[in-house]
């Protein structure tokens, strides 16, 4: 295409204004040139090479003949890289600027009336078509990326278990009724079966040939058992069921390890680094609950972490407890590995590592397993320091322990101290008697020889009587002298005091007690009497309006 008017150009914000109709559109901007694809797939090279950035050789052919033409005259690329690789390959002078994607806009919305000869119906065709194989060039899509089979493959492994459960339950309870004692000397289901096919009744046990199935010492244990067994006696035919229904365990259980070895093959094609880092059978769980691959790739590490336990979940949210920390991811050997107390924090690395893996696998290009190898690696060191219980730096050298402070307890008893309760001076009633005591026991030296004479004196008048009275009243005067001066001299002890004086705590509660009670009962009543004068007011009035 042409530019006619270079002037309006220059204008980019009314630009679009020239391009809303084909005919001005054609004022401004005239076809030059114009070249068919021969197919599709021609089609699909030249744009591939376009988004990538590169000349393809029907574009550098046209090139080379407007080169010829005007080689003086710029051109427009809607691309700077493209722009660049004509400029070194042609020596052509190109143009990217706002401008030039403005105009490219406009000739986009009116490509229909620019080009002549070509109906909107086989244009929409053409361009949907062309949109379509793009897209899945972008996506890299190929038959063995299908993760549909994954799906298909991981719910029929699943079938075949439960059913292989179920026929060997019943094969053995079936068999058990003729001969009990071989199920607890064979413990491995798919020998049972072909051990019970080989032989059918027990009675054959002696004469038959069981090495190539069980080792001689089980072998002579089996042999020993069916001679002395408890079994009951069956027919011929039982014997024939029986043997074709381990005929069918047998086939289920080689159908099973081939489909295995296809899911596993088929893991390995679509998603490496995912099989690395869960294993094939929790990596295809994975795919199928999600519903695809793309859509696993799309969920963040959380979700991976938790799918499966949808329901415990959201059981927990709705009661408020402790949300689960694993789904479908628990079953990988590295989650299984670890203690009980480490597995939340290793599925949580684990799911979050995985996360990566899986976007690697399903937008990447490279289909090598080295970035599951390797964080599958990270994972392994980060469980082994969890288990030594190592506090190791997490940036840095990495080696380097880190410095930890020693920590000491120092434990301080502390005694609850009963003297701050109350304000009261609190003496024990020994300790009162005692003090009480000492102080009469500290009675003046002049009491005492008071005391010792008249006792003597008394003594001597009981013996004696006396004959003058001048002596009894100048004895009485002394007697009446010496009292007043042991009244003066005998203190009073206080501690005899405050025993007088002193009120219990109790009555001091009691009287707090029945004080509060009468102020609450009195307030009830005057409560209770407001309620009755209320109510035969509103009676009085009612009458009254009656």
């Amino acid at each position: 295409l042409q530019v006619l008017n270079e002037k309006k150009l220059q204008e980019v914000d009314s630009l679009w204004k020239e391009f809303e109709t084909p005919e001005k559109a054609n004022k401004i901007v005239k076809l030059k040139h114009f070249e068919k694809f021969q197919d599709t797939t021609e089609a699909l090279a030249a744009s591939t090479a376009l988004v990538e950035g590169k000349l393809s050789k029907n574009l550098k052919k046209i090139l080379k003949k407007i080169v010829a033409k005007d080689a003086h005259e710029q051109l427009a690329v809607a691309d700077a890289k493209l722009g660049g690789v004509i400029k070194d390959k042609l020596n052509l002078s190109c143009i990217h600027s706002p401008m030039v994607t403005e105009l490219m806009r406009g000739i986009r919305s009116q490509i229909e009336g620019l080009i002549t000869g070509l109906p909107s119906r086989e244009m929409a065709a053409m361009c949907l078509g062309l949109a379509h194989s793009l897209s899945r060039y972008k996506l890299k899509f190929s038959p063995d990326k299908v993760d549909t089979m994954i799906i298909q493959a991981i719910s029929l492994l699943d079938d075949l278990d439960k059913e292989l459960n179920n026929y060997i339950m019943r094969c053995r309870e079936w068999y058990g009724w003729h001969f009990p004692e071989l199920g607890k000397i064979i413990t491995d289901n798919l020998t049972y079966c072909k051990c019970v096919r080989k032989v059918g009744d027990r009675s054959n046990f002696a004469s038959s040939d069981v090495s190539d199935i069980l080792p001689e010492e089980i072998e002579e244990d089996v042999k020993a058992a069916a001679e002395i067994s408890m079994g009951t006696e069956v027919s011929e035919e039982d014997i024939n069921n029986i043997i074709h229904l381990c005929d069918q365990v047998i086939e289920i259980s080689e159908y099973r390890t081939q489909l295995y070895d296809y899911l596993k093959n088929r893991m390995m094609a679509i998603a490496p680094n995912l099989t690395v880092m869960v294993g094939e059978l929790v990596g295809a769980r994975l795919i199928a609950h999600a519903g695809s691959l793309l859509n696993l790739a799309k969920h963040p590490a959380s979700t991976v972490q938790l799918l499966g336990a949808e329901k415990a979940l959201f059981r927990a949210l709705k009661t408020k407890r402790d949300t689960p920390k694993f789904g479908l991811i628990y079953h990988a050997s590295l989650v299984g590995q670890t203690n009980a107390k480490n597995k939340g924090k290793i599925s949580r690395m684990l799911a979050a590592k995985t996360a990566l893996t899986i976007r690697y696998d399903a937008l990447g290009e490279n289909t090598s397993a080295e970035m599951g190898a390797e964080n599958r690696l990270k994972v392994e060191t980060r469980l082994r320091l969890l288990e030594e219980r190592g506090i190791r730096r997490i940036s840095g050298t990495g080696k380097a322990l880190a410095k930890t402070d020693k920590y000491q307890n120092k434990s301080e008893v502390k005694v609850f101290d009963p003297s701050g309760d109350s304000t009261l001076p609190v003496v024990s009633k020994k300790r009162k008697i005692q003090e009480v005591e000492e102080q009469d026991t500290e009675v003046p030296v002049k009491a005492k020889k008071f005391k010792a004479e008249m006792k003597e004196q008394t003594a001597v008048e009981d013996d004696e009587p006396v004959k003058k009275k001048k002596k009894k009243k100048d004895k009485e005067k002394q007697a009446e002298e010496e009292e007043e001066i042991l009244n003066e001299e005998l203190p009073t002890s206080p501690t005899v005091e405050v025993r007088q004086n002193y009120i219990p705590f109790w009555q001091y509660t009691c009287v707090a007690l029945l004080f509060h009670y009468t102020l609450f009962m009195t307030t009830l009543i005057c409560l209770q009497n407001t309620e009755k004068k209320k109510k035969k007011k509103k009676k009085v009035k009612n009458e009254d309006e009656d």
